[in-house]
């Protein structure tokens, strides 16, 4: 269900993006999971008195207006949802003098960690941004001969991990030492790094392995390239490896190439995801249709009678038939699968219906 309530946050935060206040008056409430509901409604209560000093008269009712409305809203919930609450009221109003306020809610999908209360011209939608992004998770490895960097990707946040450095000499050699033998120094030297940059990279990776959506490489020349051939990387990472890229620097800074270098990876991974789900749904309906059906009369029976074990829903479905599905798939323990129309896979979905289903065991 994870999935299908990131896909609600989504067309939610896209909703409240499009709104602009006046003034400031619109207001952002979060309130973390476990937080006491009762504390946030005293706040609120508190805060009417401060906005008494607002100049505006205009401003001054629609923020006392839309705090009355948040107090009502929060008074009626007998319990905070299990990951929180995020709510947004306030006067959307195009047209100046006139006051429509609105409320909105969400329980997100992960558990809110930000406890929050701003008025302003625009609703405060980074938090459940992060939550959008939370799982896109990918390790990020630079490497020249000098030094490395580890990192990860959280959604668009790069998050330094470990720095290491080889301690290896430039390529002028010591005076008495043989041109060989200084070359043969420094190539040990070097693969000696690279072991322990594997070292490194099994210590931050390997429990978080399953996680992971891939590993990213770069570096200068022929250096990444080397590091894979003898660095010795356990197989389970060297397998999460999608892409190795040219960059410059080995640093922060060649993390943030990389990412940036990496773009039509990323943004291929879910399409190629999508697309093999697909694929294998459409091979069964051809070769062993007893095993999925397709359009909503079928699934709908498929629900009522527990045989779904994933639901695939076209995101061109609408809102409300699609929370009824999701619904129904909630109470079977079905999981859920938003289908884009972005690849010709996605599209021909939708022309089936946009509605489908995996099957536990078949149905008449």
């Amino acid at each position: 269900m994870v999935e299908a309530k990131k896909y609600e946050l989504a067309e939610f935060v896209q909703e409240l993006e499009n709104y602009r206040g006046r003034h400031t008056e619109l207001i952002t409430v979060y309130i973390p999971a476990g937080y006491n509901l009762n504390a946030v409604v005293r706040q609120l209560e508190a805060e009417k008195s401060t906005a008494n000093n607002i100049k505006s008269k205009t401003t001054r009712k629609n923020v006392i207006d839309a705090l009355e409305k948040l107090v009502r809203f929060l008074k009626q919930i007998e319990k905070l949802p299990e990951n929180g609450l995020a709510v947004f009221c306030g006067n959307v109003s195009e047209k100046e003098g006139e006051q429509d306020i609105r409320l909105w809610s969400i329980e997100p999908p992960y558990p809110l960690k930000t406890r929050l209360y701003r008025c302003d011209q625009e609703f405060v939608l980074d938090p459940l941004r992060e939550m959008l992004e939370s799982d896109e998770i990918y390790g990020l490895f630079v490497i020249e001969r000098k030094e490395a960097t580890i990192g990860l990707l959280e959604g668009k946040q790069i998050r330094i991990l470990q720095r290491l450095t080889s301690g290896i000499p430039g390529k002028q050699r010591a005076g008495g030492q043989s041109s060989q033998r200084f070359e043969r120094l420094r190539e040990g030297m070097a693969k000696e790094f690279y072991r322990r940059c594997a070292d490194a990279l099994k210590e931050q990776f390997f429990h978080m392995r399953d996680k992971l959506k891939g590993i990213l490489v770069g570096g200068p020349g022929p250096t990444k390239e080397e590091f894979l051939k003898e660095g010795q990387l356990v197989t389970a990472l060297k397998e999460k490896i999608i892409a190795v890229k040219d960059i410059g620097y080995a640093d922060e800074h060649g993390l943030e190439l990389l990412v940036e270098a990496s773009q039509d990876v990323l943004s291929a991974v879910e399409v190629t995801k999508e697309k093999q789900l697909l694929e294998e749904f459409f091979t069964l309906l051809a070769k062993q249709p007893e095993k999925v059906v397709y359009g909503k009369e079928q699934v709908v029976k498929a629900l009522d009678v527990g045989a779904v074990d994933k639901l695939l829903i076209s995101e061109k479905i609408p809102k409300e038939e699609r929370a009824r599905l999701e619904k129904k798939a909630e109470e079977t323990g079905a999981s859920i699968e938003i289908i884009s129309t972005e690849t010709n896979e996605g599209l021909q979905f939708y022309n089936l219906g946009g509605v489908g289903a995996f099957l536990r065991f078949s149905i008449d």
